[in-house]
């Protein structure tokens, strides 16, 4: 999919984009809650910018992150979907022929439907579209969730990459013809004369590095920077996410990743890459990039060009792979060596389970071997390192989770600095999301689902493995533990298990003030 031509200023249009709240679970501060800026929602800005289009973004997340209200389980961050209402009356656009919400994170999903239903009832005549988010394993496939959006009031559903489709939608919008075929769009789902149409994403934005840079100047992205906390862990006062590739060639069976991307992993050039880390740096004074790919280091030699035009251009920055990569991918520890040298200072890996058996029904490989060793050559050259774990995988049992302690244990004697450890949730769209049942919200598929059966015992298993690794921590690699609280005093993160205990504590602060003024006010 190339890019589009500038439409004249007859076709221009004006759309309002949102970003929804975020949402977490009341009952889990530490694993749910997790700040992602919405770096989908900032590249369709910049296009809409290039293509003459004019616009309002509506943040509902940063206008007031630390605005929060309860709703059943569930905690919410952020302004009022009436506040947004109020927003776009005293906005800039009159009158807009569209809004567009960015289904940036599958338990964001209540706050989508909340929007999506006030903005309905306040402006019944104007279009709805709901993008869907496709760089992201904590997002979800909007084929399979369509018609509770249409049942909110939703028009349009967006699937694949917004960019370019997103452009044709409104170019049809605007049209106001009474023949138009929205179906010319792929990707493009509707509800007409009561029945659900829709076309799967053909195609993908093939050539990345002609897309603007996301358009992060229309985003409240000092209120981020206040947070100190982010997805990654921040080290740096300011910070900002940077996608280098998109897809992922792999298919395991608990991700998202290949229903929304079909399996094909893109890339943006060392260049281009480069040439957006240096705009934001002489822009804002930028020193800490997060890359947010789902695989960023797929092809090796691209991985390393990136860092000698790092190294080339004199970027003093640091960059962290927040998101994870599959660490296969990277090659030898010589690649290890150029990206501590450009800047690289925390790469997180995923080896899933200690289990052959598990490993298999995930449909995925994982070499020991070699992560040991870059993991060590990661400790050498100053690199902190993740390695993430599921738990709870259908027809997994006690034994399997053995094999991943042992696992667990065995990296930390060779140094990773952290683990992670999620308790698997059907992700819609992912191949085993039909093999689960028992959830009554999607917004209740996080990786705390305390709605499974087994919820206590994973999670007695997860706490129990957890205190074990400080432990082992602790006599195989002592200063690195000791650090930990100097970290979190003066909020300069090298791992996410020193930022989350901060961002938990965060969080109750903000539910202990909301307590008193709803008090106050009764």
């Amino acid at each position: 999919m190339e890019g589009r031509s500038k439409i004249n200023p007859r076709q221009q249009g004006q759309v309002v984009c949102i970003n929804p709240n975020l949402v977490l679970n009341r009952r889990d501060v530490f694993t749910t809650g997790i700040v992602y800026m919405p770096i989908g929602l900032a590249y369709f800005v910049g296009e809409l910018k290039k293509t003459g289009f004019s616009f309002q973004v509506i943040d509902a997340f940063g206008e007031s992150p630390n605005k929060t209200w309860i709703e059943d389980e569930f905690i919410y961050r952020g302004i009022h979907p009436s506040e947004i209402i109020e927003k776009i009356n005293h906005g800039p656009i009159p009158k807009p022929d569209a809004f567009f919400i960015y289904a940036v994170n599958l338990t964001y999903h209540r706050a989508i439907v909340e929007i999506v239903k006030h903005l309905k009832r306040a402006f019944n005549e104007i279009p709805i579209t709901i993008l869907e988010n496709t760089q992201a394993v904590t997002a979800y496939s909007l084929e399979n969730v369509q018609d509770e959006l249409y049942e909110a009031g939703a028009d349009f559903v967006l699937m694949g990459e917004p960019e370019y489709r997103g452009i044709e939608l409104l170019k049809l919008i605007k049209s106001q013809t009474n023949d138009v075929n929205f179906l010319n769009i792929d990707g493009i789902g509707f509800k007409k004369m009561g029945e659900k149409k829709y076309t799967l994403p053909e195609t993908k934005v093939d050539d990345l590095d002609v897309l603007s840079f996301p358009a992060w100047e229309y985003f409240p992205v000092k209120n981020y920077w206040r947070l100190r906390y982010s997805h990654g862990p921040l080290s740096e006062k300011k910070y900002l996410p940077i996608l280098t590739s998109r897809g992922c060639p792999y298919k395991c069976q608990f991700c998202v990743i290949p229903k929304t991307n079909s399996r094909q992993w893109r890339y943006r050039s060392a260049k281009n890459v480069v040439d957006e880390m240096e705009f934001w740096v002489k822009k804002w004074q930028i020193k800490e990039f997060h890359i947010e790919d789902v695989n960023p280091t797929v092809y090796d030699p691209r991985t390393q060009e990136i860092c000698r035009e790092i190294i080339q251009r004199g970027l003093k920055i640091s960059w962290k792979i927040s998101a994870g990569t599959k660490v296969e991918t990277i090659k030898s520890k010589e690649t290890i060596r150029l990206m501590a040298k450009a800047g690289c200072r925390y790469i997180s890996i995923s080896p899933e389970s200690g289990s052959p058996k598990v490993m298999k029904a995930i449909n995925k490989t994982f070499k020991y071997d070699h992560s040991v060793d870059l993991v060590k050559e990661m400790n050498r050259v100053g690199i902190y390192s993740q390695a993430c774990f599921v738990l709870g995988y259908p027809q997994e049992d006690d034994e399997d989770r053995l094999l991943t302690r042992k696992m667990v244990y065995e990296l930390t004697r060779s140094g990773v600095s952290e683990i992670a450890l999620f308790i698997i949730t059907p992700v819609p769209g992912s191949q085993i999301y039909d093999k689960f049942s028992g959830y009554t919200d999607y917004s209740q598929l996080n990786f705390s689902p305390t709605w499974r059966e087994d919820y206590l015992k994973l999670n007695r298993f997860r706490v129990k493995l957890y205190r074990e690794f400080l432990i082992w921590k602790f006599v195989f690699h002592p200063l690195k533990l000791l650090k930990q609280p100097f970290s979190f005093v003066f909020r300069r993160f090298n791992t996410k298990m020193e930022m989350v205990p901060y961002r938990a504590l965060h969080t109750l602060v903000l539910l202990l003030k909301a307590g008193k003024r709803s008090l106050w006010k009764s």
